[in-house]
């Protein structure tokens, strides 16, 4: 029996285009536009979870997808530094930022470290592969990163090596106490014609 999960980029956002932590904003008019022109384009799953998020909620609308919000898949909880661009940060904490850069258990910002959303990602598909339902997630980014280094048993300093595009699909096939993946496909209409 083989599990199936498409993880779900989300459209962009006005954060995501300044390069803002994630601060709860909505789409932007051309994230949304993106995904309403995608509409259609994926194969019907038997269920659709969400991150709790406001443009992962945004991305299943303008999509026509309805689903649920998993609080396993919110996004990481960067405490203090939410709303914030990354130089401002680095800028007035830097020692914080290079702590957190290095040492995926530190959480300087009073917030989720990158291995606790490691692990709390890892426990989901832990679930995930054990049932034979296809499943679609329309998830942040970092929960895409974290699902790769778990699928492939990589340490959680792997998270800082993969960059996740908005609106692009990874998916995840998993039996016999593993599994495989596939990287980054761009949501587009001509994916329709791949099925």
């Amino acid at each position: 029996m083989t599990s199936r999960v498409t993880l779900l980029s989300p459209a962009t956002s006005p954060s995501l285009r300044r390069a803002l932590f994630y601060d709860g904003d909505a789409l932007d008019e051309a994230g949304a536009a993106r995904a309403r022109e995608a509409a259609g384009v994926l194969p019907a799953p038997a269920r659709v979870l969400l991150s709790p998020s406001a443009r992962c909620r945004g991305t299943a609308a303008a999509l026509g997808l309805e689903g649920v919000a998993a609080a396993e898949l919110a996004g990481l909880d960067v405490g203090r530094w939410r709303g914030r661009a990354l130089e401002e940060v680095a800028a007035a904490e830097p020692e914080a930022m290079a702590r957190w850069l290095a040492d995926p258990g530190s959480a300087p910002h009073g917030g989720e470290s990158v291995e606790g959303l490691c692990a709390r990602v890892a426990r989901w598909l832990e679930e995930e592969r054990d049932g034979a339902v296809r499943t679609l997630a329309v998830v942040e980014p970092e929960v895409v990163r974290a699902a790769v280094a778990g699928a492939l048993s990589a340490p959680a300093a792997a998270f800082w090596r993969l960059d996740v595009p908005p609106l692009t699909l990874t998916e995840l096939s998993g039996r016999a106490g593993r599994w495989n993946v596939r990287l980054g496909r761009p949501l587009t209409p001509s994916d329709a014609d791949r099925g």
